[in-house]
């Protein structure tokens, strides 16, 4: 790249001349807008503050602004920056922008922006290429650490969450003992604070030796260039002049000294939040700059979306009743929600005995969902933290439901995906078709070692398995809808998507924690584990911590159009009985049934039956209490020796193989790993025997216990069919 073009010829940034008259459109782009998007879309000058409560339309809102200033001649679109926080959004936000007939603008997220500058004047400012981008820091990280003598499994992810807010935050590794004192940040593993500093520190000495550069070190790299660079930071401010932020609640201190050298001495910003859903505080992000931006900016107009679009009456009346009693600074721009869609059925709270109960019960209701006519892949079931996902997947897999695991990275950014979009391509263009595109998707992906049967293992082959079952799916119900349907049809179909980052959905249940779940919606949504000291969580033991909860449990809240159903568990794997969140005390009203609260409704007690097969809650090699839907049915912590017999686990395997394959199901459905090693380790010799295994219901042991008694006597694997 030659550093003797000109800001203009920046790519993506050059600069065109503005007419000033408004061109044809421009009016009909305000049209469907309500009264307060349309004050948001017609504030084109100046800044301007957005605070959009969920489902209030704000992408709506900023798109429009951005087309309505493009289309009357008062903003260029090519000198126009839309930064948000993910690619997805992005490419919502550039999707929204070409059907309103806007080119031109950039819609990037920080990280994108930053990088292409940093790409672009690094030949000029240092010289040679920018250094590589790390994918992941556990690369680097987890060699640093093993050399320290830690070789915890998890460390390294949670060392290098510790290390992206000290980044995030502008806190130095020498820094680090004092910023994490004060922020009240616990080390991770057996680390001590010290230990994480030596470790921050190491891995940026080894990442440098080797050429690299991490996520974080773009921005940082990024504003050291424009802060020491008067004429790249000049350059910087004639290609962009007009900027939007969406999500600036999230907005980190790093992130805002970028925007703040972006700006220079302008005021040409559109901010777009809302404070109730600040949720990221420990990755660094603050609402401190939404809520002091009228303080930076006194002249600044303000516009505030209160009308809900997305949820009913009685799920807008429900997340009104959790902010009502909410504290901090972030009270003070509370938003109340006026729905704007018709009536539906009232969230339900239920109480179950246990955790398993809960997620039998969870399955339950999905059953139900699914009945009545809700589809698969518009029921989530949120949580808060990931260790509660596998009784969830467990529960819906022995009912027969299928589930999606949402994970955080973007489907078309996965390694596998991008090379079966490159195969298929290829075959479009060699001429591959034979007249029936799902053939000829599974014939190109055979290539890459995919077939119709699942794998057997689980983690990231099963990940990468599921990941091309998808594109599989993608065009199996494009031949639905066309039976002539090519692969350059799918082609194009992958090519849009991947523009928007629209990725093909599962048909299953998504299961999610929370903060996965952000930014998105179901027309159904159960929120689990409503239990004092899982949520919140038992670390928020600060009146600031406590309240970020809060604001989870409105986001949780807020994903449902329609149906919304909340359960918490009384009693959890041997540690006693335990209140319900007061989050529900503050939705519903106390209830004078539970201890610990005052009075309320608690619908529904949950089954019993379950429980009454768990025996033992405790680890059969240490002792310990188990905690984690596999640990239970392990029936040992995960980092105990197993005692399993691995020959028989090997037949298990197989049979659920064949099994999955017989029903065309995922094997998962049929059964678990942690399930067909805790059939290894106890050895049932009996139905009833089988039943105290986690993961065995009534209906599995009818349908397999016939075979599974016959494999643990060391037959061959049978199917269900050789039974009947």
């Amino acid at each position: 790249m030659s550093t003797a073009r000109t800001p203009d010829a920046l790519p993506g940034l050059a600069v065109r001349g503005r007419s000033g008259r408004a061109a044809p459109g421009a009016e009909a782009v305000l049209a469907g807008l309500d009264p307060e998007q349309r004050e948001a879309a017609t504030a084109v000058s100046g800044p301007v503050v957005v605070l959009a409560g969920a489902g209030t339309g704000k992408t709506r809102a900023i798109t429009h602004r951005i087309a309505y200033a493009v289309l009357t001649g008062q903003h260029d679109p090519r000198r126009t920056l839309a930064v948000t926080f993910t690619s997805r959004a992005a490419g919502e936000m550039r999707h929204r922008l070409a059907e309103l007939g806007v080119e031109g603008v950039s819609a990037r997220t920080f990280h994108s922006a930053a990088l292409r500058q940093l790409r672009y004047f690094w030949p000029r400012v240092v010289g040679g290429a920018v250094p590589d981008v790390l994918p992941s820091k556990a690369r680097v990280l987890a060699p640093v650490l093993r050399s320290a003598g830690y070789s915890e499994p998890s460390l390294a992810r949670d060392v290098a969450a510790e290390i992206e807010w000290a980044k995030s935050s502008q806190v130095a590794a020498a820094d680090y003992v004092a910023a994490a004192t004060r922020a009240r940040r616990e080390p991770p593993g057996s680390l001590t604070r010290e230990n994480v500093a030596e470790a921050y520190s190491a891995y940026d000495d080894r990442k440098t030796r080797e050429g690299l550069i991490d996520f974080e070190d773009v921005l940082l790299l990024t504003v050291g260039m424009l802060d020491t660079r008067v004429d790249v930071a000049e350059e910087v401010r004639r290609a962009y002049r007009w900027f939007t932020v969406d999500e600036y609640q999230d907005v980190n201190p790093l992130q805002q000294r970028l925007l703040d050298l972006w700006l220079g001495d302008r005021d040409d910003l559109c901010v777009v939040g809302d404070a109730s859903q600040t949720i990221y505080t420990f990755t660094g992000a603050t609402s401190s700059y939404l809520l002091g931006f009228r303080g930076r900016y006194p002249h600044a107009t303000e516009v505030r979306l209160v009308r809900s679009y997305r949820s009913t009456p009685q799920v807008v009346a429900l997340a009104n009743k959790v902010l009502a009693s909410a504290g901090g600074p972030e009270a003070a721009l509370r938003l109340e929600l006026r729905a704007q869609r018709g009536d539906g059925p009232a969230p339900t709270v239920t109480a179950y005995d246990d955790e398993l109960a809960e997620a039998s019960g969870v399955a339950a209701s999905v059953r139900r969902l699914l009945d009545s006519g809700t589809p698969a892949r518009e029921i989530a079931v949120l949580y808060r933290i990931n260790a509660q996902s596998e009784a969830f997947e467990e529960a819906l897999g022995e009912a027969g439901i299928p589930s999606v695991l949402r994970g955080e990275s973007a489907f078309f950014d996965r390694g596998e995906v991008r090379e079966a979009l490159t195969r298929i391509r290829g075959a479009a263009r060699g001429g591959g078709d034979s007249g029936d595109l799902g053939a000829d998707v599974r014939s190109v992906l055979s290539a890459m070692s995919w077939s119709d049967e699942p794998p057997s293992g689980s983690g990231a082959v099963r990940e990468r398995w599921e990941n091309l079952l998808r594109v599989v799916s993608l065009a199996d119900e494009l031949v639905r809808e066309n039976p002539d349907a090519t692969l350059a049809d799918l082609v194009d179909d992958l090519d849009q998507r991947a523009a928007t980052q629209a990725a093909p959905a599962a048909d299953g249940v998504t299961l999610a924690t929370v903060h996965a779940a952000k930014g998105l919606e179901w027309d159904a949504v159960l929120v689990a584990g409503l239990a004092a000291g899982t949520f919140p969580i038992q670390y928020a033991d600060t009146p600031a911590r406590l309240e970020e909860e809060r604001r989870l449990f409105y986001v949780a809240c807020t994903r449902a159009r329609t149906h919304l159903l909340l359960s918490w568990a009384r009693n959890r794997s041997g540690r006693g009985r335990r209140d319900r969140s007061p989050f529900l005390d503050a939705a519903f009203g106390a209830d004078p049934s539970e201890p610990g609260s005052a009075g309320g409704v608690v619908r529904g007690t949950g089954s019993r039956s379950r429980a009454r097969r768990r025996t033992n809650d405790a680890c059969r090699v240490c002792g310990k209490a188990l905690v984690t839907g596999r640990e239970i049915a392990l029936g040992r912590c995960e980092s105990c020796p197993s005692a399993y017999d691995e020959a028989l686990v090997e037949r298990l395997k197989a049979w659920r193989l064949d099994e999955a394959g017989r029903q065309s199901v995922p094997a998962f459905v049929v059964m678990s790993d942690a399930t067909l090693e805790g059939i290894a380790t106890t050895l049932p010799s009996s139905r009833a025997e089988l039943l105290r295994v986690s993961g065995i219901g009534a209906r599995k042991a009818e349908a397999y216990g016939d075979a599974l008694l016959s494999l643990v006597r060391g037959a061959a694997v049978a199917s269900t069919d050789d039974l009947s």
